[in-house]
């Protein structure tokens, strides 16, 4: 499909090149590799040349030319630039403009899209010279494959492990395969949960980590979409591209629905909107035996939402038991158009699985897959029910009267 150059950079995290390059090459893919010396250290270059059947670029002197610029022509036809894993000491080169090996000389020379995957010590993930320089990069339309948090080389326990295989090769396919489908039309997606406060310093929340919603709205705008990003509190950077809104509370989110969901095409309500709030006190509730709250429901955003004409819109159910008839039910009485239902475990993870229910009451049943691979799947729902715009007004019209 792609003509993909491989960066691959000296860190333990090095071992999973070989099968990003692997997956990549399942995708229909080519892969050159390009190394630093440093990577050398942890996976040799016969390795990804036995796997890429091509000569691995390491040294910007000592091969034999076809009698161009090496780097340059590399840069030329490449479609796609990955590095995987991407130290702090690339990402800091990348993000100031030095070109003082292979890799570094064919990034300054790249003009298609670049996507790097950090991995390193958590408390040089943490350092704000880092950063920075990620957020220079993501300035100038570099995509960023985020570390995940867990159990490092080192000992230490936190965010800088290189994400998931899974995760880089469809952030990858995402960007190979975006298109201009969605164009002119204009999203609001809502992510993440919503927090009530109990007293200045507790609250009660849910525990959404708001990459479903994250997902959607990074591949609407992929496919060309305006995309406005309603989140409550996450640990997620925004995605290129999008306007992000942050709020705390249920009320906080339902003015920004309904603020923007005037001038919308879509609404995909993938945020886990707490359902209580409790009326909080000014100071510092003090430790009793027992402390009884006064929860009170929350407004329905949904149920309350005004729609003209053609808007299309999409809820979420996340259940613990039943969850078709469950699902099935908010389908209708919050008369929606689609309706994606699945399991509360899914919450956190970067997998899911997920039951499709539409209006016109059929079902697909989607298997475990990336977040970002299922928020291409309800994307393309979406612009299946773009094409037959009566579709979202059946629920309506079989729950009046």
């Amino acid at each position: 499909m792609a003509n993909i150059v491989l960066g691959v950079t000296g860190c333990i995290a090095a071992y999973k090149a070989p099968l990003i390059l692997r997956e990549l090459q399942k995708k229909g893919h080519e892969i050159q590799v390009v190394m630093t010396r440093h990577a050398a250290e942890f996976v040799g270059p016969i390795t990804f040349e036995a796997l890429s059947g091509k000569r691995i670029w390491m040294d910007m002197f000592g091969h034999p030319t076809s009698g161009g610029v090496e780097h340059i022509n590399l840069a030329r036809q490449a479609e796609l630039f990955l590095v995987a894993p991407a130290t702090a000491n690339v990402v800091a080169k990348f993000a100031n403009g030095l070109a003082d090996d292979f890799l570094t000389a064919v990034q300054l020379s790249v003009t298609c899209p670049v996507v790097v995957a950090p991995a390193m010590n958590v408390e040089m993930w943490r350092h704000p010279a880092t950063q920075q320089n990620l957020e220079r990069l993501k300035q100038r339309g570099v995509h960023v494959v985020y570390p995940e948090a867990g159990y490092l080389a080192c000992g230490d326990v936190g965010e800088g492990r290189l994400a998931e295989v899974e995760a880089i090769v469809e952030a990858v396919q995402v960007i190979v395969q975006q298109s201009t489908s969605l164009a002119g039309k204009q999203f609001v997606v809502t992510a993440g949960p919503t927090c009530e406060d109990i007293d200045p310093i507790r609250f009660v929340t849910n525990r959404s980590s708001g990459k479903m919603g994250y997902a959607i709205a990074c591949q609407a705008a992929l496919r060309g979409a305006t995309v406005v990003l309603i989140s409550g509190p996450t640990r997620l950077e925004p995605p290129p591209g999008v306007r992000l809104e942050e709020v705390r509370t249920a009320k906080e989110m339902h003015q920004q629905v309904n603020a923007f969901f005037v001038d919308a095409d879509v609404l995909i309500m993938a945020a886990a909107v707490g359902d209580y709030s409790v009326d909080a006190h000014s100071q510092k509730i003090k430790r009793q035996k027992s402390l009884t709250l006064d929860l009170k429901s929350t407004e329905d955003i949904l149920a309350a939402l005004p729609r003209r004409k053609g808007q299309i819109v999409v809820g979420f159910a996340a259940e613990s038991e039943a969850l078709e008839e469950n699902a099935r039910i908010k389908l209708q009485q919050k008369k929606l158009d689609l309706i994606v239902a699945n399991d509360l475990a899914s919450f956190g993870s970067n997998f899911d699985c997920a039951l499709l229910l539409r209006a016109d009451g059929s079902k697909s049943q989607l298997e475990k897959m990336p977040k970002v691979e299922l928020a291409g799947r309800i994307l393309d729902e979406v612009e299946k029910l773009m094409r037959t715009p009566a579709q979202q007004f059946k629920v309506e019209e079989r729950t009046e009267g």
